[in-house]
């Protein structure tokens, strides 16, 4: 079996393709790749650093840095067993992971991830933005999958330390970042319809430069209901590996239609998601008052982004307009094109932060919302405060500065 395919590129994509029993016999390693467990919860205090005995070589340039494809020199490493419950922190040399052919994750998809962003300042401090935000939500969707709950600001400390020993990996400049995967793998080799006994979380990091390397230009999403991302008591509101590969045959057909991506509705025609990222629409609303709205989390089919709250935070905070979350039907948003009353529209994320809505198609006819590279000051505006705030510009409480470590 070809071990490049059980990598991590795997669960960095569809989710469900990467997992991890580990049968040391079979590993020419120096450092454990299972170990057992003997803690009642995720203990930071008692991590063990094993150094890679040779690191990688990094890009003179950082913008020679594509997204998601250079990994740096270490990931940390947690299992867990139902009977020996969770093992030492582990921050250990970066590596693929081998696994039993019954393990659950490749059969039954119980995987869950995160996506996250380590940032520096202009004195070289390194920054989070919100990261219990990604700590908590990581928690719910493991719950979602019926894992074993674990303490997440344990977590965090064990990723502040990964994020510490791999420092010189993060660009120090703006927009630049290192780009943090956790996810969380059941890893019980047993083929059957039941909860995981074992699992296994992981973090890894790789330098990233803004996700759109064309620079802050508009998109085109193709808007269907053909293929539903979520729906009322699913897991749509949950970051769960499932919920992503089958996006990706409604994508792939847009992609043919000269789109980025697609924009999903629900059975009642209602927006929801604009590929990955949550919606947002700026429009002049049928009561004449400008408003910011976008979809509610209520039915659990919209993923409670960390970026979507920060920016209803912020536009309620500015006070420029009326801030809903609420819904928005295709018919509407085409009603309120036609009258002039649409202002702005667009995704929101981590990734991209802000990403410009600025073309639709639709049952094959276009909408030009506004040219590609009009894409609207408000949007702009957030993006910036957003920007600005990851990387120390405007001190805020968001901001989670890392303190200096002793290794």
């Amino acid at each position: 079996m070809n071990k490049k395919l059980l990598g991590l590129g795997l669960a960095f994509g569809a989710g469900i393709g990467a997992g991890l029993l580990i049968n040391k016999c079979c590993q020419k390693t120096e450092y454990p790749m299972y170990v057992e467990g003997t803690e009642k919860d995720i203990n930071s205090s008692k991590i063990e650093i094993i150094r890679a005995k040779k690191l990688k070589k990094k890009k003179e340039d950082p913008k020679d840095y594509q997204f998601g494809k250079t990994y740096t020199d270490h990931m940390l490493e947690i299992d867990y067993d139902e009977e020996t419950k969770f093992s030492v922190p582990r921050i250990v040399p970066f590596h693929n992971f081998s696994m039993h052919p019954a393990t659950s994750v490749l059969h039954y998809g119980i995987t869950a991830f995160e996506g996250m962003k380590a940032y520096k300042d202009k004195d070289e401090n390194i920054r989070f933005f919100r990261p219990m935000k990604n700590m908590n939500r990581f928690l719910e969707s493991g719950r979602r999958l019926a894992l074993p709950d674990f303490d997440p600001e344990e977590l965090l400390k064990c990723i502040e330390m990964l994020v510490w020993l791999e420092r010189d990996w993060i660009p120090n400049i703006k927009g630049y970042s290192c780009y943090l995967r956790p996810v969380i793998l059941g890893t019980d080799p047993f083929i059957g319809i039941k909860p995981s006994h074992k699992f296994k979380i992981c973090v890894f990091m790789c330098p990233v430069g803004p996700y759109y390397s064309g620079g802050f230009t508009g998109i085109q999403l193709h808007a269907q209901k053909k293929y539903l991302r979520a729906w009322e008591g699913g897991t749509g509101g949950n970051k769960l590996g499932g919920n992503y590969a089958p996006t990706l045959l409604p994508i792939k057909i847009g992609v043919k239609m000269d789109c980025k991506s697609v924009l999903f509705l629900d059975h009642e025609n209602k927006i929801t998601e604009a590929g990955a990222m949550n919606c947002m629409i700026l429009w002049i609303n049928e009561d004449n008052e400008k408003e910011l709205i976008t979809p509610s989390l209520d039915d659990n089919t919209i993923l409670p982004g960390i970026t979507r709250e920060s920016i209803l935070t912020l536009a309620r905070e500015w006070g420029e307009c009326k801030v809903t979350e609420g819904s928005v039907t295709m018919e509407q948003l085409i009603k309120a094109f036609n009258e002039k009353r649409l202002l702005e529209m667009f995704g929101c994320g981590t990734a991209a932060i802000i990403s410009p809505i600025t073309s639709l198609i639709y049952k094959d006819k276009t909408y030009k919302l506004s040219d590609k590279k009009d894409v609207g000051k408000f949007g702009i505006k957030l993006f910036n405060t957003i920007l600005d705030i990851q990387h120390g510009y405007i001190e805020h409480e968001w901001s989670h500065k890392i303190e200096e470590k002793d290794f």
